[in-house]
């Protein structure tokens, strides 16, 4: 089995169907089929060999999913790239993976171009209806010649929070298993679902919980090329959405949008990951659009699905629930019950592309290591207490900042919050908070200082409150506490 059976089988089965669309814009099972057939033909003709490394480096589109099996079906491996990297990211990405096409729409043109300068890249500018003039001079491909079950054919790349991005080689196999328990066992899609496209489709968990799973389950992807919260309520009204999924950034924007008089009934399932979920987001969402959320964990190295609250077993708010079928997960180096999360199973990657000693560091004795601390409780259920690297050590007593910033989710003026640690000079390190407004909220640091301090151990609370406008975050919403600046003493 590889990922190009997935849209083969459906092709197959549901070739009239909607696979994909955006906007007024749509793709049978048939058409992408065909497609990706000819994307497959293009390669070969441009001398594209089964193990080369093609680039993608696309927004939500409809190209993406063209190019991502034709590259596929060419026995080639897709590298996806974030469309706002800039030429010195994208240089790194290409002289890394070796790779010998990048495709790039739009303005990221001009960064892919800067970038592949100096490697052995060609650049394919692609714009409104170029891929289509490009395709329509090539018939569909013979059979694909997609690699073996075990064969690389994907390596998405990590964050790069802890260093330079990595590469992480994802087989046939660990994709397509992925995509299949998603699909079947969390979400029970069907060919009548409708799966909101709203997550990057070059990042782990858009990828295979969104396009892989609705292709393989014969389902329709509906994307948006950028999310904002008005066009994603107005999408899954006009569209009778049934499956949302997202980050817990799009979770908050999403309640602070006008949803009133929105038909938003259709949805059935809403699923969050990429990072922790506020318990306070959480309730509120629900009983907001009356629908559950499911939240879960995964990693770029992992496929990305390592495990979830199932919708057949109690749900936990703040879990993310129990290990999938064919993972295991447990604890090692515990210390007052909080450990480092460790697993194996048929998602874990082969390795990092090139970097056998960070392999060698991340997998040992067959168990992959995270970096995130978590506890498990007595039914199983594991909750993820912090990231190993983010844990603030207040002199000597260790302050978790997702516990923190649970808390601040519960003052009512708080929209958006990141909890880190400073530089201190005799406790080692101070806690340290970040905070962005609801709109219309009035509050002040002191007063948001006050609300922790009466809630949390005198340790833990945060001595420094920076209000913001806004916190940073990355292409999938994630909030990156790297980029938060300390302001300037008379700011704060």
């Amino acid at each position: 089995m590889n990922l190009c059976d997935l849209l083969s089988r459906s092709a197959d089965r549901h070739s009239a169907r909607t696979a994909v669309s955006i906007d007024e814009q749509h793709l049978t099972y048939a058409q992408l089929e065909n497609l990706s057939g000819r994307a497959a033909a293009l390669l070969a003709a441009w001398g594209v060999a089964p193990g080369d490394r093609v680039a993608v480096m696309l927004p939500n589109m409809l190209e993406f999913p063209v190019l991502y099996y034709g590259v596929l079906r060419a026995g080639a491996i897709v590298v996806p790239m974030n469309p706002l990297l800039k030429s010195r990211e994208v240089a790194h990405y290409l002289k890394d993976s070796g790779a010998r096409l990048i495709f790039a729409f739009g303005p990221s043109a001009d960064e892919a171009t800067a970038g592949a300068a100096g490697t052995n890249a060609r650049v394919v500018r692609i714009t409104a209806g170029s891929l289509d003039t490009l395709l329509a001079e090539h018939e569909e491909s013979a059979p694909s010649i997609a690699g073996d079950q075990d064969d690389t054919a994907v390596i998405l790349y990590t964050s790069g929070t802890t260093g330079v991005p990595k590469g992480a080689e994802l087989t046939h196999a660990n994709l397509v298993r992925n995509a299949d328990l998603t699909a079947r066992s969390l979400f029970a899609l069907t060919p009548d679902d409708s799966v909101m496209g709203c997550l990057p489709l070059f990042h782990a968990f858009g990828q295979t919980c969104a396009m892989n799973a609705a292709v393989g389950a014969g389902a329709r992807l509906v994307l948006l090329s950028r999310f904002e919260p008005a066009a994603a309520l107005e999408t899954i009204a006009r569209e009778r959405m049934t499956i949302f999924e997202g980050v817990p950034t799009m979770y908050a924007s999403l309640l602070g949008a006008d949803h009133d008089g929105i038909a938003t009934s259709s949805l059935r399932l809403c699923v969050s990951g990429g990072s922790a979920l506020p318990v306070e987001v959480l309730h509120a969402f629900e009983a907001a659009f009356d629908c559950p959320v499911l939240e879960g964990f995964g990693m770029s190295e992992t496929s990305p699905v390592v495990s979830f609250n199932h919708p057949h077993k109690p749900r936990k708010a703040g879990s993310i629930g129990t290990p999938v079928e064919g993972v295991e997960m447990r604890l090692v180096d515990e210390k007052d019950g909080v450990g480092e999360l460790c697993l194996r199973g048929h998602n874990v990657m082969k390795g990092y592309w090139g970097r056998p000693e960070a392999t060698a560091e991340t997998i040992r004795d067959g168990w992959l290591h995270t970096g995130d601390l978590a506890r498990v409780d007595a039914d199983g259920y594991y909750f993820i207490v912090d990231r190993k690297k983010d844990l603030v050590i207040r002199g000597g007593f260790n302050v978790y900042p997702r516990e923190m910033e649970e808390v601040l989710y519960e003052h009512p003026a708080v929209a958006e919050a990141a909890v880190l640690g400073i530089p201190h000079a005799t406790l080692g390190e101070e806690v340290a908070a970040a905070v962005a407004l609801r709109p219309g909220s009035g509050t002040t640091a002191e007063e948001i200082k006050e609300f922790m301090k009466e809630r949390v151990a005198p340790y833990k609370y945060p001595r420094e409150v920076w209000i913001l406008d806004a916190l940073p975050k990355g292409a999938t919403g994630k909030i990156l506490k790297r980029e938060i600046v300390r302001p300037e003493p008379e700011r704060r």
